[in-house]
């Protein structure tokens, strides 16, 4: 078994139009992700070289890709395809976690935001 090390992309902030109501679509809105991967330790650490870790500058620019991509209806989906397109991308990746909070979300009472998790394991 092989170490693993964790990187984190937290509040990822991005405007996208993703929801079940038509208003959603229409108006659009914040959406914000945490990203935490872990990650193979390899020969990453040791030889402090860049080529064999996760460029976090190109996670986060696969996570704006999806999110202000295609709309969904439901940000559980948009939560897996993030965690399954970075595993594919960067087989480094042992494990991603991805939430994604809705600070507008259509609810009839006061809150800060809903936020769903998906973990998903390569």
């Amino acid at each position: 078994m092989t170490a693993t090390y964790r990187i984190t992309l937290k509040n990822c902030a991005f405007f996208a139009r993703h929801g079940v109501h038509d208003e959603e679509e229409f108006l659009g809105q914040r959406f914000f992700v945490d990203a935490e991967l872990d990650v193979d330790q390899g020969t990453a650490l040791i030889d402090d070289s860049i080529e064999d870790t996760v460029h976090y500058g190109l996670v986060f620019k696969e996570i704006e890709k999806i999110i202000t991509g295609r709309r969904r209806y439901l940000i559980e989906a948009l939560a897996l395809e993030v965690a399954q397109t970075l595993c594919s991308i960067f087989p480094q990746i042992r494990r991603a976690r991805i939430a994604i909070r809705k600070p507008n979300a259509p609810v009839p009472g006061v809150l800060d935001y809903v936020e769903v998790a998906v973990e998903y394991l390569a």
